[in-house]
C-alpha cells in the first residue's frame, strides 16, 4: 500500500480529486451545478475523500496511541519505583527477621555454654568454586575475630574455623574441607578420632571421623563431638552423627561418615566462638 501512495498514479489520482471537488465547490456556491453532474461528480471524488478521511482518522489515531504510549510509560516508570522500593522494604524485613532470629539463637546457646563467648555473624560470600569448602562472614579483626577461631550454628554444631581475619570480614573453612582438622570422640563408645572433610563425602555435606579401631563399636546414628584436644576447639561442640562405617583403605582402621548436624554448604547464619 505504501508503494502505491508513492506512485505517479496516486497523485494524479489525487490532483483530478482536487480538481473536480474545487469546480464543485465553486459551481455549487454560484448555483451553476445541476443535480446530475453534481451527483456525478460526487460518485467521482467520494474514493478521493474517503482515503483522506482515512488517512486524516490514521494520523489522529496515531497521535492519540503515541500520547497513550506516553503515558503507559510515566505510568510504568513509577511502578518500577514503587516496586524498587518494596523490595528494598522486603530486603530490611528479611533482614531485621534474620537479626531477630540470631538474637534469640544466641540467648539458647549462651545458656547451654555460658563460659563461651560468642560473636554473631551472617554469611556474606562462598567460595566460587566450591562452595561447601569455605564461606565468608560480615566479622572481622575490629570485632575481635581471630584465626583458628571456632564457628558453630545456631544450633551449636560445629561449621568450621577462621582461617583468614580481615577488619571486617573473615573467611570460614568448613569441617568438609580436607585440611580441616578436629579431635573428635564418639560420645557413646568413647572412640577416638580426627574430624575432617573429605573430596569423595563433601559435595553430599559430609565429613568423617578417621582413626577408630578396626573393630570399634560405634554404630551408625552415634553422636560425634570434640574433645578440646589441642585447644584449638572447645570440648564437647557437637558435630553431628554417624550415618555410615566404612574400612579405611589399608584395613588397618575404620571411617566413621558424619552427617553434620548443620549443614554448612546451606547456613546463613553463624556464631563465632572469640573464647572460652
Amino acid at each position: 500500500m505504501k508503494d502505491f501512495f508513492d506512485t505517479w498514479k496516486f497523485k494524479i489520482l489525487v490532483g483530478i480529486a482536487v480538481f473536480l471537488v474545487g469546480i464543485m465547490a465553486y459551481a455549487g456556491a454560484n448555483g451553476r451545478l445541476t443535480a446530475a453532474p453534481q451527483e456525478l461528480l460526487s460518485v467521482a471524488a467520494a474514493p478521493f475523500q474517503k482515503v483522506a478521511a482515512v488517512v486524516s482518522g490514521g494520523v489522529a489515531s496515531l497521535w492519540e496511541k503515541y500520547t497513550s504510549i506516553d503515558d503507559v510509560m510515566a505510568e510504568n516508570e513509577t511502578l518500577k519505583a514503587e516496586n524498587a522500593e518494596l523490595r528494598q522494604q522486603m530486603v530490611d524485613y528479611d533482614r531485621v527477621k534474620a537479626e531477630n532470629q540470631a538474637y534469640k539463637a544466641l540467648e539458647s546457646i549462651q545458656s547451654q555454654r555460658p563460659e563461651m563467648s560468642y560473636l554473631s555473624s551472617f554469611v556474606i560470600g562462598r567460595d566460587p568454586l566450591d562452595s561447601f569448602y569455605g564461606f565468608t562472614l560480615d566479622r572481622g579483626t575490629l570485632d575481635g575475630v581471630a584465626v583458628n577461631d571456632a564457628v558453630v550454628s545456631d544450633q551449636g554444631y560445629l561449621l568450621g574455623m577462621v582461617v583468614e581475619a580481615e577488619p571486617t570480614s573473615c573467611k570460614v573453612m568448613t569441617i568438609l574441607h580436607p585440611n580441616f582438622n578436629a579431635a573428635g570422640v564418639v560420645s557413646r563408645t568413647r572412640d577416638n578420632g580426627i574430624v575432617t572433610g573429605s573430596s569423595e563425602y563433601a559435595a553430599d555435606g559430609l565429613c568423617v571421623l578417621t582413626n577408630l579401631a578396626r573393630n570399634t563399636l560405634t554404630e551408625k546414628s552415634d553422636q560425634v563431638v570434640t574433645t578440646g584436644l589441642g585447644g584449638v576447639f572447645p570440648a564437647d561442640l557437637l558435630v553431628g552423627v554417624v550415618q555410615e562405617l566404612v574400612p579405611e583403605v589399608s584395613g588397618k582402621s575404620t571411617i566413621a561418615v558424619i552427617k553434620p548436624g548443620t549443614d554448612p554448604r546451606t547456613v546463613r547464619h553463624a556464631f563465632i566462638i572469640t573464647s572460652f
